[in-house]
């Protein structure tokens, strides 16, 4: 993608992430749900900017932008990792489930289990080319953390109007990013893959805000 539409595109998405978190925590009146939705979309933009605004400035901006990608990206991991877990209390809270307490066991273990790989020196991710054996290990944990919240999700929220295709942004948000996982190294172009997968977290937003009204 051209580097203005592209940069355009990263703003927009980062000005809406953040705007809605703060608007849902405003007006969550007491909502434990509507609260976690609005915690999620600030998480997720605030964590998605120390990506993307690097990247923005390497297309205006002569300069080695190389090290601040890289740990935009991890930071981006770890806030993604917390985006589902929070996911997880917020289904909890919105149907008041009760019990189930190996499903928190398993998130929390896998989300842990991301979070140190994460840290691990052999990722490289300051480096050109960080290391793809690294980048497939940290994402197991994190592929069974989104099998399970689509699952989750698909169960709990089929009569649930505003979030009733969560499952599915879900889905499609991974079924993007892990053919950039796997190849976009080898394949540059795949990484316009990122696009769409944006996409479905904007559209996760927007089923956020819609349930501030239900």
């Amino acid at each position: 993608m051209p580097a203005l539409p592209e940069s355009i595109f990263d703003v927009c998405y980062l000005v809406f992430a953040i705007v809605s978190g703060i608007r849902l925590l405003k007006y969550a009146n007491g909502r434990k749900d509507i609260r976690l939705f609005g915690w999620m979309a600030l998480i997720l933009g605030c964590g998605d900017a120390f990506h993307l605004v690097p990247r923005i400035l390497n297309y205006w901006i002569e300069g080695d932008f190389t090290a601040a990608l890289g740990i935009g990206k991890l930071v981006t991991s770890v806030t993604m990792t917390v985006f589902y877990l929070l996911m997880e209390y917020a289904r909890r809270e919105r149907y008041h489930i009760k019990g189930e307490k190996p499903i928190l066991i398993i998130l929390w273990v896998c989300a842990i289990i991301r979070i140190t790989l994460c840290c691990f020196p052999q990722n490289g991710w300051t480096s050109a080319e960080p290391s793809l054996l690294w980048g497939i290990l940290r994402n197991i944990p994190f592929v069974i953390m989104g099998v399970m919240t689509v699952i989750l999700w698909l169960r709990s929220a089929k009569q649930d109007k505003p979030l009733k295709w969560m499952w599915l942004a879900v889905t499609l948000s991974f079924l993007f990013y892990l053919p950039v996982v796997l190849w976009a190294q080898a394949i540059p172009l795949i990484g316009m893959l990122m696009l769409p997968k944006t996409c479905m977290y904007i559209w996760m937003i927007v089923m956020f805000r819609k349930t501030a009204h239900s």
